[in-house]
């Protein structure tokens, strides 16, 4: 198996995980925070969405799919247009609701078909390639594709944990 049949593996793992987490989940349920300085459901998987989207396409050169799809502008957070989440307050999280888990997972679905395009064409050379010069050492694609694998099944997980509190507390 080669390092982009892995990664393909891992990524479409966090796309089974997204679906599951958001599942049959009424509105409710997707927007509810456990505590007020908690995420929801609803955010997590927003935020893991943004996040993957905002990498991929930058270590790529593309265009994220949040801009292309229109997506900023079906969610209509009030965000900055570019924002993925990192370092939200408790407000700004509240900012982020959604009216149906269709929407979460359409684009979630929309940024996962663009990273398993670029992942199909990585050659173990593509690999090596140095994506961002402000670590040391520097991030190579290989590195950013992995931390962002890795960040995604951490925030999916939360999301799925969430999913249970919220479903327990309805019960």
């Amino acid at each position: 198996m080669h390092a982009k049949d892995i990664l393909i593996e891992g990524y479409g793992r966090i796309r089974e995980e997204v679906h599951a987490a958001v599942g049959d989940l009424p509105p409710d349920g997707l927007n509810a925070r456990p505590a007020d300085d908690a995420n929801s459901v609803a955010w997590l998987v927003w935020h893991l969405t943004r996040v993957q989207d905002d990498h991929v396409a930058d270590a790529f050169g593309l265009d994220q799919v949040w801009l292309t799809g229109a997506w900023e502008k079906r969610f209509g957070l009030g965000l900055p247009r570019l924002d993925t989440g990192y370092g939200h307050s408790p407000a700004q999280v509240a900012k982020v609701r959604v009216d149906s888990a269709d929407l979460l997972t359409g684009y979630y679905d929309a940024v996962h078909e663009q990273t398993l395009g670029a992942l199909r064409s990585l050659t173990a050379k593509d690999l090596e390639r140095v994506v961002d010069e402000n670590w040391d050492p520097p991030v190579t694609l290989g590195t950013r594709l992995v931390s962002v694998l890795s960040d995604d099944l951490q925030h999916v997980g939360q999301a799925a944990y969430v999913r249970g509190l919220v479903q327990s507390a309805a019960a």
